[in-house]
């Protein structure tokens, strides 16, 4: 019994090897770094606190709502619509009226704001909702500004909010993650076929390591006497 438990750790073993290394690996680079600091914390500015204002309710032509927000940036307070079918928009509190979609100068400037540090400007360049970066895991329609150090603040190209910092370390945390769970594709999927049997033959394995220690020693006093 001991011989064929054996032969069975063993063939388990280069079976389940690699992905074993795989998760150590991954998992040791993803712990190695905060998770605030993987996310950017550190390079967001505090968000203005809200001017105090009366405002007029969006015009919402026909479109029906599910949801307004009123929030502020360094331009000063504006509406947030969330329609239902999806969409979003911005509109002026003072007036009611939307306000057009966000230009790149605009973009620009909001995500210098949105920078707790100075730092130049290297590219801003405009994505649809499905062309989105990878990187943003949001099917928004956004404006990429990528700043001298790589960090890349997206912009709502609708409503101007922050959709998103990514820092150079989260991008290669970001790879990390998809080896960790086997999904290099969508980064998302933690519950798929080769996971899971991967993750069970590393169970079995371990558990027959395990009850190898035990035939060890058992089969080493049958010796003995």
């Amino acid at each position: 019994m001991h011989g064929r438990f054996y032969h069975w750790h063993v063939w388990l073993g280069w079976l389940i090897g690699v992905p074993i290394i795989l998760w150590t690996a991954s998992g040791l680079l993803m712990v190695s770094q905060p998770i605030e600091t993987v996310r950017g914390n550190h390079l967001r500015s505090e968000q203005p606190a809200l001017d105090p204002i009366i405002p007029v309710a969006p015009v919402l032509e026909g479109r029906k709502a599910k949801d307004l927000t009123l929030q502020q940036n360094v331009q000063g307070p504006y509406w947030v619509i969330s329609y239902a079918d999806g969409g979003k928009r911005r509109a002026d509190p003072v007036t009611g009226k939307l306000l057009p979609p966000i230009a790149a100068a605009e973009a620009s400037a909001l995500a210098i704001a949105a920078r707790s540090d100075v730092t130049a400007i290297q590219s801003v360049a405009k994505y649809a909702a499905d062309k989105a970066p990878s990187d943003l895991r949001r099917d928004r329609p956004s404006w990429q500004v990528v700043f001298e150090d790589d960090a890349r603040f997206y912009i709502d190209a609708d409503t101007g909010e922050l959709l998103a910092v990514r820092t150079k370390f989260w991008r290669v945390f970001d790879f990390m993650w998809g080896l960790h769970i086997m999904d290099l594709q969508t980064r998302e999927d933690t519950s798929h076929p080769i996971l899971i049997g991967s993750a069970v033959l590393a169970l079995f394995s371990s558990i027959l390591g395990f009850v190898l220690l035990f035939t060890r020693g058992a089969r080493k006093r049958r010796k003995s006497v």
